[in-house]
């Protein structure tokens, strides 16, 4: 098993793929927070399906998390990561500290509109800023041919989207289907912070979702259903919903009957914030 090449500037990271390029090769980048599990490896393999090298970043990044969220908690395990990105034939793993990436006296934002509306949005108000001053950044500095991001964070991935198109960046965005354990629960990094109990609980947090889209797909109320959603997810423990809503797949408009959508949510289980989603097919 080879490690992955480390790099921890934007100046090495472009000189390794500035030789790749002079080589002809195609290059595909997988963003991450580190922390990773076999939704990221998936993400990884992905991406070397696409391309000849695979970049990682390792970046936990202080700009999407609010001052009341868990940046300081948030696992971090670069030994493991790199053995992991190992196994899954990662060629380079970006992992640049704060200093490296936010220098001295930074002061840009970047504001995404359309499909950031509502949904986390309206729980973590600046999160997707943060997210998209990061993914820009990483894709100006790596600047693969594609990048893949997993559909878990499927709104992540639709601002993701909106951001390359708006301001022209020259990559394709590529979504990988969610990972999930045996009783569907999405792999999540913050699973780690589940005990047994809780993780039970969180095993059926899929099921419920997957129930409510099979009946808006029959023609429930989508108003009706969602509230019936947030019922079930607090009969079973979870302490607190933040959201459950059907939206349009491509644009996360609000969902109308006989149309593809996603129905997303986002519940507490003790102190831990967990989202999913499932695709609504159409009629």
């Amino acid at each position: 098993m080879i490690q992955p090449l480390v790099v921890d500037t934007v100046a090495g990271l472009r000189a390794q793929v500035g030789q790749w390029r002079r080589d002809g090769l195609r290059v595909a980048m997988v963003p991450t927070m580190g922390a990773l599990h076999e939704g990221h490896l998936s993400l990884v393999r992905m991406a070397r399906e696409k391309a000849e090298r695979c970049v990682v970043s390792i970046f936990v990044n202080p700009t999407q998390f609010a001052p009341s969220e868990d940046l300081d908690k948030y696992p971090r395990q670069l030994s493991r990561d790199l053995d992991l990105l190992a196994s899954a034939g990662a060629d380079l793993a970006f992992t640049p500290d704060v200093s490296e990436m936010y220098r001295a006296g930074f002061a840009t934002k970047i504001t995404v509109g359309g499909p950031s509306a509502g949904l986390e949005s309206d729980f973590r108000p600046t999160f997707f800023d943060g997210v998209a001053i990061v993914v820009a950044k990483l894709l100006l500095q790596a600047a693969p041919d594609c990048a893949v991001f997993g559909e878990k964070d499927y709104q992540q991935l639709c601002v993701v989207r909106q951001l390359c198109r708006d301001l022209d960046l020259p990559v394709e965005i590529i979504g990988a289907p969610t990972v999930r354990d045996a009783h569907g629960l999405a792999m999540s990094s913050r699973n780690a912070y589940l005990g047994e109990a809780e993780l039970e609980i969180a095993r059926q947090f899929n099921v419920i979702l997957r129930k409510t889209a099979t009946a808006l797909t029959s023609g429930a109320d989508p108003n009706g259903a969602t509230a019936e959603a947030r019922l079930a997810l607090l009969a079973i423990g979870f302490r607190k919903v933040d959201y459950v809503e059907a939206r349009a797949s491509l644009t996360l408009a609000p969902w109308r009957h006989g149309s593809a959508g996603r129905l997303l949510a986002a519940a507490w289980l003790g102190n831990t914030r967990l989202i999913d989603n499932v695709e609504v097919p159409a009629a």
